[in-house]
């Protein structure tokens, strides 16, 4: 090879390679090629090691958290460990904006870092609210387990509002009059959701007065009767003995009378005991004696002066001597207060036939005066040339044709 051929081969690499470096540095968005490769390989790195810096990071975290005689550490913890997992790309992306120096009217490099921080933020303070809320157990003591609930859920929604109007903030974006905007949207959309806003304000009218709590046995004639199962904001949900969910608006519980049957302190018996009138006032004060030392012997019955307790011959019905029963259980159980109420009958029944009388049960006696004429289809009467036939009647009947006695 020629030293021409030489020189001409030397000379064209030089300006192979001068090409090269000038795309290399050639700008965009004042930024090289160079710097923007070198950009691109940070955040690669940066979200490769993601993993692994954010669970070194909650390790550390928790070993510490370990150490305390507390949970609640843990539980925030748990809860902020997305957050965290986020740094390490806001760290990888602060790095490649820093070598890609970009900067400029609107500053997008450094306004980008702010908006993740601040995602990072609020995204932590949404995500720490349950365990924070699930540690205050005197608060539950003195709002209820639901309004914590609900104080939980309207933080975590304040949360990413005021998140996202920090991040329209950061990127000059006027949050005034997107306000504005929904507020005038709000009142449209209020003239038309009357009835979430009344059942919305009757479900905090609810909690806020205890009225039931979920597991209650509630009834509201009309509408409903079952257990409580979840206080939602629109409506609450009841199921029925059938298993039947029934979703009944707030209004519904919060305009009707509500009977919470879960509050009660004893469950009632109240019987009309019918005996026959053939018995004898000495029979009378026995059963009630009897009836009354069982009621009194029976721990499973409450006595006064905690509850009224009444057995007493209240009236002399059409058919029957009644007498009124009137106690209570001490249980609160109604499979419990089935089996006390079913052992009390059988109990009764053995004190009136002791007593040597019995039930009584509608009848109806019709009685024939001396000079009234007994009635005789026209085939029992005498016939021409016979005498008149004398039938064997049981005895006269009356017109609902029962049987005279």
């Amino acid at each position: 090879m020629t030293a021409n051929t030489m020189q001409t081969v030397e000379q064209g690499a030089g300006e192979l390679w001068g090409q090269v470096l000038e795309v290399w540095q050639t700008s965009f968005l004042g930024a090289s090629v160079g710097e923007g490769v070198s950009a691109l390989l940070v955040l690669i790195v940066a979200l490769t090691l993601r993993g692994l810096i954010a669970r070194w990071i909650i390790g550390a975290l928790k070993k510490l958290a370990d150490k305390t005689k507390t949970n609640l550490d843990n539980a925030v913890l748990d809860a902020l460990s997305g957050p965290l997992k986020l740094i390490p790309v806001v760290v990888g992306l602060f790095v490649a904006i820093q070598i890609l120096d970009v900067s400029g009217e609107f500053m997008a490099g450094a306004r980008t870092i702010q908006s993740l921080i601040a995602v990072i933020i609020f995204w932590a303070l949404h995500n720490a609210v349950t365990p924070v809320m699930k540690s205050l157990s005197g608060l539950r003591r003195v709002l209820s387990s639901v309004m914590v609930d609900w104080i939980e859920k309207a933080l975590r929604v304040i949360f990413v509002i005021v998140g996202a109007a920090a991040v329209l903030q950061i990127w000059d974006i006027p949050v005034g009059p997107i306000i504005a905007g929904l507020g005038l949207f709000g009142v449209a959309v209020g003239l038309g959701a009357q009835d979430l806003f009344r059942n919305l304000i009757a479900g905090i009218l609810i909690l806020t007065e205890r009225r039931f709590l979920p597991g209650d046995w509630i009834k509201v004639d009309g509408v409903v009767e079952g257990t409580v199962e979840r206080i939602n904001f629109r409506s609450t949900v009841v199921r029925r003995f059938d298993k039947g969910p029934v979703y009944v608006p707030n209004a519904d519980l919060s305009d009707n009378a509500v009977t919470n049957f879960s509050r009660m302190s004893h469950r009632r018996i109240y019987w009309m005991i019918g005996v026959e009138y053939k018995t004898t006032a000495e029979q009378l004060r026995h059963i009630c004696e009897q009836i009354r030392a069982y009621l009194t012997e029976n721990e499973e019955f409450a006595s006064p002066p905690d509850v009224p307790q009444f057995v007493r011959v209240d009236s002399f019905g059409p058919s029957s001597i009644d007498i009124m029963l009137y106690c209570f259980t001490i249980t609160r159980d109604w499979g419990e207060w089935l089996r006390i109420k079913e052992e009390l009958a059988y109990r009764i029944k053995e004190i009136v036939e002791g007593a040597g009388t019995g039930f009584a049960f509608p009848s109806q006696t019709i009685y024939l005066d001396d000079g009234a004429e007994a009635f005789l289809p026209p085939s029992l009467k005498a016939k021409p040339g016979k005498g008149p036939q004398q039938p064997a009647l049981p005895g006269a009947r009356g017109e609902d044709g029962g049987e005279a006695t």
